[in-house]
């Protein structure tokens, strides 16, 4: 028996017995060895989990494209607007989508054609913004001399329509394709110099007094200073850019021709094929959700922050 003996500090008691005496609580050693088993998770809090999960995550999109269609089919049943209803755009689309990359002609192609070509347009254009704005951006925000100098020609270019550009890249390059390259390279360098710029400005300067101190070259700042500290902001230019030439490419297209997204809706509605129109709306805005997608991932692995869309 292991005994507790409660008693008072002025006066001990010896206890010759093998009984505790009154007022003891005793234990048994074996019973006070074993711990308590954790009570298992009741199951009503799993089932409550994963609805909560469903009411959080799957059902407000859900709710938010029922919301959608219900507006289109009530627009569409007043028969004066002349849209076409849910039922006849998914009949069309499932005619479209059956055969995307059919070819009869240079300007009678699927849609799978046109998308493609209007992303390789958007590749090169954006590639080359890439090249060229990135380090202008590093240049500004590291030399206040070129901050200086370049911040009223960024101020007074950047709010310019990119769509005011075309004509000058018609002009100088006598085509409507590298023509409308220009474009999106006009409208995609802004971002990432403004956001590049920006981010080596806020590097903490400790960081560049600890580099002076050390006496380290530039080609050292730009790889162990700037490069880490900027690719949030950099990465955040980048996708506005995407974003933003996306955005543009339909325009440039229904105005240029050629084969591409933009001109095939705008030879679908020469067409009056209205159908075929909003299917190609939800193209673009299918394929400019997997880009953001993609280059959310992408910012997630390199940064150390959470990215949000």
């Amino acid at each position: 028996m292991v005994s507790a003996v409660f008693h008072s500090p002025l006066e001990v008691v010896p206890s010759t017995k093998n009984e505790p005496p009154s007022g003891a609580v005793a234990a048994p050693a074996a019973m006070a060895a074993v711990p308590r088993p954790a009570p298992a998770p009741p199951v009503q809090a799993r089932r409550g989990w994963d609805l909560r999960v469903l009411w959080t995550n799957v059902l407000p999109p859900v709710l938010g494209l029922v919301f959608l269609v219900t507006v289109w089919a009530v627009v569409a049943g007043t028969g004066e607007s002349g849209i076409p209803t849910p039922l006849e755009t998914w009949k069309q689309a499932i005619e479209v989508f059956s055969d995307p990359f059919y070819q009869v002609g240079p300007n009678d192609q699927g849609v799978g054609w046109n998308v493609l070509m209007s992303l390789q347009r958007v590749a090169i254009g954006f590639g080359l913004a890439a090249a060229v704005g990135i380090p202008a951006g590093f240049a500004i925000g590291r030399f206040e001399f070129l901050s200086r100098m370049f911040n009223p020609l960024i101020s007074l270019l950047r709010p310019v329509s990119p769509l005011a550009w075309l004509p000058i890249g018609l002009l100088v390059f006598k085509g409507a394709n590298p023509a409308a390259i220009w474009t999106i390279f006009i409208c995609s360098i802004w971002p990432m110099i403004i956001n590049t710029a920006v981010g080596v400005q806020r590097v903490p300067q400790d960081y560049m007094n600890v580099a002076r101190v050390l006496n380290l070259s530039e080609w050292k700042i730009f790889t162990k200073i700037l490069f880490p500290a900027v690719l949030p902001y950099l990465l955040t230019g980048v996708r506005l850019a995407v974003g933003t030439a996306w955005l543009v490419i339909v325009a440039a297209e229904m105005l240029t021709g050629g084969v591409g997204i933009g001109f095939w809706i705008w030879d679908e509605w020469n067409n009056l094929n209205v159908a075929s129109i909003i299917i190609a709306i939800f193209v673009i805005g299918i394929v400019g959700l997997v880009l953001e997608f993609g280059l959310i991932k992408l910012a997630t692995l390199f940064t150390f922050e959470e990215v949000k869309s």
